[in-house]
């Protein structure tokens, strides 16, 4: 008896205790992914307010007030008296002092102005003509062409105002002999000379004459 009343009791213990026992089923995780929420773009700026227009000062007339002249009262106290005129006798001037003379020294006549004659140019000329006139008597001598003789004679001419020849003479010798003497042959032989120039007239002047000797 007390044996089936321990079972029944041991059932009915195992029916209420054993579903509280139930184990409980392992919890799964749960993945949560959450969308991140883009920020909404920051709004545009705002456009620049457009500065208000300030309105030109105006500048306003100057006007001048305009002054009336007031009306000139009458002046109760007398004008002063005019100055006295006290009348004295005219003065007069006295005679300017007398000065002497001055002496009028007649004036000379200008002088006449020299020019002084340039006779350069006169010489040039002229030493260029008595040249010309005795190269045209030149001759070389056979001996001088046949051994190849060359050379330059300078012979001085002394002249009168006349264009006669006074003297002559080789202040530089060619070298040879031969050839000097031919250059004064050649003088004698151009006389008479050209006469001078009316600035050379009158004074003697000597001429230097090159006569060159070269075989062609």
């Amino acid at each position: 008896m007390w044996a089936l009343i321990g079972s029944l009791m041991l059932h009915a213990f195992i029916a209420l205790v054993l579903p509280n026992f139930a184990m409980d089923a392992p919890k799964q995780d749960t993945l949560v992914v959450e969308l991140a929420q883009q920020a909404p773009p920051p709004p545009p700026p705002e456009p620049p307010k457009p500065e208000p227009i300030k309105p030109k000062p105006q500048i306003k007339p100057v006007v001048k007030p305009v002054v009336v002249p007031t009306e000139i009262k009458n002046d109760p106290t007398p004008p002063p008296p005019p100055p006295e005129v006290i009348a004295t006798a005219p003065q007069v001037d006295a005679p300017p002092p007398k000065t002497p003379p001055v002496a009028i020294v007649p004036r000379e006549p200008p002088k006449p102005v020299v020019v002084p004659v340039d006779t350069t140019e006169a010489r040039d000329n002229y030493d260029n003509a008595l040249w010309s006139a005795i190269v045209k008597h030149k001759q070389y001598p056979r001996i001088a062409q046949m051994r190849g003789w060359q050379g330059e004679a300078v012979v001085e001419l002394q002249i009168d105002g006349n264009g006669k020849l006074k003297s002559k003479k080789i202040i530089q010798s060619s070298g040879h002999e031969v050839l000097d003497k031919q250059a004064l042959d050649m003088v004698e032989k151009a006389l008479p000379f050209p006469a001078p120039p009316e600035i050379l007239r009158g004074s003697n002047f000597s001429v230097k004459v090159p006569i060159a000797f070269k075989l062609e």
